[in-house]
């Protein structure tokens, strides 16, 4: 299966795939919702999904098929190699990792690869996970209000609009600020912006 929001993409990977002989493309997915639909309707051995899809990204629908398809086997597409939304691909069950600058020669290797129970992650992504510090990683709250931050709003905003109190905002600004190892918000923001943490919507 395919999944990706962009028709000229999904065009070029299926097109890829269905003139090797072992390999056909059984379903096409526009977005999260569709590509869980068409995943439980028909259980493709392996499924390439882009990582920014409208709605619910890529790592949402992943967690979501393999909550529900625990062999499920997903392989990753993005164009932007930012390093937390990878490790977020393989925390929720991602088995291999792709840019769709690939050449076909990769794809076909990758999907081969997945289908027989292997990971396939590129070296210069791995090295680069590899150096990740897990006590670096957000919580989900941190996650939201850094989003906020990204949006322009103040701490008293975010309060407002997470309904919590504005000391609690600024609890958990200190928190991320030492996390991401900056000491402003701006430049809290451009790094996760950098690293794939957060996007701009």
């Amino acid at each position: 299966m395919v999944v990706d929001d962009h028709f000229v993409v999904r065009m070029g990977l299926a097109g890829a795939i269905n003139v090797e002989p072992d390999m056909t493309v059984i379903a096409e997915a526009e977005d999260g919702p569709q590509a869980i639909s068409l995943f439980r309707r028909h259980q493709p051995d392996v499924t390439l999904m882009d990582l920014r899809l409208p709605g619910m990204n890529g790592v949402e629908v992943t967690t979501a098929i393999r909550r529900e398809f625990v062999g499920a086997r997903i392989i990753v597409l993005s164009t932007y190699e930012g390093d937390e939304i990878i490790y977020r691909a393989f925390q929720a069950g991602a088995q291999g990792y792709l840019s769709k600058t690939a050449l076909h020669k990769d794809l076909l290797h990758a999907v081969r690869s997945v289908h027989a129970g292997r990971k396939h992650i590129p070296p210069e992504i791995e090295a680069r996970l590899a150096e990740r510090f897990p006590d670096s990683e957000l919580s989900s709250r941190e996650l939201e209000v850094l989003q906020l931050i990204a949006r322009g709003m103040s701490n008293k905003e975010i309060a407002n609009k997470l309904f919590i109190a504005e000391g609690t905002v600024k609890f958990h600004v200190i928190n991320i600020l030492g996390k991401m190892g900056v000491n402003d918000r701006t430049l809290a923001v451009t790094k996760a912006l950098q690293r794939g943490v957060i996007f701009l919507e």
